[in-house]
């Protein structure tokens, strides 16, 4: 699963009671939070959300609109360093409002169907908690109430992306995107940085923002399996190194298939038989790496990925251009 309620992926806070202390956006961070002995104008810094103490009777709470329509399985609520100021309990709700833009949300949010994903559950300070979610609905917003007052680290909202049936009009699109619904199965090694950063969209902040495997010191290779949302055809292809300098991969090749049914376990010894979509490339350190439809070796329509790097190294993006196509037209 992945954090749906990331900003990597979209998701931002529209409204909020109060974020006196500190930004409601600062808690859907992808990044650990930090502890900082500084000050502002309004008190303490701190790395998360934190509302002014309540004297009304009232509670808190704030809105995230989802960068993408999604489904929500779990929830992680960090209150890392919120330990005399953290909420004594929450409770989160999820709609599905498709086509407004926040204005219009807001100012109709009277009539808005709520769904009960978590109901109100106590919190700790300085502790991440983990909570199930109660529906697994598609959803467009959130809301997170807090009892009555305090911060939050970080909150994150694991499921999956789900797909855009507009995006069959489109062609030349990075169907490998996580934006796009794609999601990152299985790879042999991701020590120094997991395999499904190399979906983002956005460009690599740092190093760490990319797929880096361990020093390889045994014969063979590091590989990662990825699933695309739809099939699709694949034209041209991206690969990037940005920031890997003296770790970079050497080299890379693609291998592909077209799966109607499987599962994330039978699907590792599956890719020892795929076809190859593009051989082995040589790559440069700091650099994109652009192969046109000349490089590869078919057209066929896939829904599986096995990107494999010569002998390891690190990898900071991966996009496949191409268009997705309906099972139907691929059986017609």
């Amino acid at each position: 699963m992945i954090n749906v309620a990331s900003r990597e992926l979209g998701a931002e806070v529209i409204y909020t009671t109060d974020e006196f202390f500190a930004s409601a956006n600062r808690m859907l961070a992808e990044t650990e939070a930090v502890f900082k002995d500084e000050f502002d104008d309004n008190g303490h810094w701190m790395d998360g959300w934190e509302t002014r103490r309540r004297r009304d009777g009232g509670n808190d709470h704030c809105i995230i609109k989802l960068g993408n329509l999604s489904k929500i399985n779990a929830f992680l609520v960090d209150t890392s360093h919120f330990r005399g100021n953290y909420p004594l309990a929450i409770s989160i709700k999820g709609c599905c409002e498709k086509n407004k833009d926040d204005k219009t949300f807001l100012e109709e949010i009277d009539s808005v169907e709520w769904i009960e994903l978590l109901t109100q559950s106590d919190l700790k300070g300085h502790t991440k908690h983990d909570f199930n979610s109660l529906s697994q609905t598609e959803l467009t917003h959130l809301r997170v109430d807090i009892y009555p007052d305090g911060g939050i680290a970080r909150f994150k909202a694991f499921g999956e992306i789900c797909f855009d049936e507009k995006l069959y009009e489109q062609e030349n699109i990075n169907v490998a995107s996580m934006r796009n619904a794609a999601r990152a199965i299985y790879t042999n090694n991701e020590f120094f940085g997991p395999l499904k950063n190399i979906l983002k969209d956005e460009e690599a902040i740092n190093m760490g923002d990319g797929w880096e495997t361990r020093r390889r010191r045994e014969p063979g290779f590091d590989w990662g399996i990825i699933e695309l949302a739809k099939p699709a055809i694949i034209d041209n292809i991206m690969i990037d190194t940005n920031f890997f300098k003296g770790n970079f991969a050497d080299k890379f090749s693609i291998s592909a298939a077209y799966l109607e049914e499987t599962t994330d376990n039978s699907v590792v010894t599956q890719s020892m038989f795929w076809e190859e979509l593009i051989a082995p490339q040589k790559l440069e350190m700091h650099n994109k790496h652009y192969f046109d439809k000349s490089f590869l070796k078919h057209q066929k329509p896939i829904t599986h990925i096995r990107i494999n790097i010569f002998p390891d190294g690190g990898v900071s993006r991966l996009k496949l251009f191409g268009k997705f196509v309906k099972k139907e037209e691929i059986k017609a």
